[in-house]
């Protein structure tokens, strides 16, 4: 079978703006007060299972740095300017990168700057596979579980975005876009969007047997 279109259209670029919240509005508060400059935490933990947002939340500051990378180059010493910091699938990391965001929390913790620390896994601070001194330096700081998007959520979720660009969205189109797309919203968004670029370039509406003629170009 030929790989569809919808495999190979880029997801749009992650930002607090587009992150859909779904039941995860209090960690979207959350980091919204932390941009403004406001957090209510200097320490951010996110955690959860595949297409539950977490890595999009962790890739929504364009400023931020890479949290293992900065101590590694800078020595422990941190810039002047409230800056964030921000390291995705903590899980992952070998043991000298663990140090290095270890001894990088102690000094946002001692910080008199509002430096921020936004940091991601697949588990709970105490069930990461990780030094047990991080794991505690995380769970001292806002830990928040992200629930995935139900089939409904998306649903209204691209019919809003479709709103947003003054088109409606049949249930049909819908029902295929979950059925066929990647899972994650970002994803889901990014094809909607292409939708709309081929529809208005064929200048036809958007229906079924146009999502599959894009989708499937070289299938009968």
């Amino acid at each position: 079978m030929k790989q569809l279109i919808l495999d190979l259209i880029p997801p749009s670029a992650p930002t607090l703006d587009n992150f859909v919240p779904g039941r995860n509005s209090e960690v979207l508060k959350a980091l919204l007060d932390a941009a403004s400059g406001a957090p209510s935490s200097r320490i951010f933990y996110f955690w959860g299972g595949a297409s539950s947002g977490k890595s999009h939340l962790a890739q929504s500051f364009p400023v931020a740095q890479n949290a293992a990378e900065f101590f590694a180059e800078h020595a422990g010493v941190l810039p002047e300017a409230a800056t964030h910091f921000v390291v995705d699938d903590v899980h992952s990391m070998d043991e000298e990168h663990q140090i290095g965001v270890f001894n990088l929390i102690n000094l946002i913790n001692a910080s008199p700057i509002n430096h921020v620390l936004i940091a991601t896994g697949n588990a709970a601070p105490r069930d990461l596979v990780i030094r047990r001194d991080l794991a505690s330096r995380l769970g001292q700081g806002l830990v928040f579980q992200l629930t995935p998007l139900s089939d409904d959520e998306k649903s209204e979720a691209l019919r809003a975005h479709a709103r947003t660009r003054g088109f409606g969205l049949r249930e049909d189109v819908i029902a295929y876009l979950l059925r066929h797309s990647r899972r994650d919203m970002a994803a889901l968004i990014g094809f909607l969007d292409a939708l709309d670029r081929y529809s208005l370039e064929t200048g036809r509406e958007i229906t079924l047997p146009l999502l599959r003629e894009m989708a499937q170009p070289n299938l009968v």
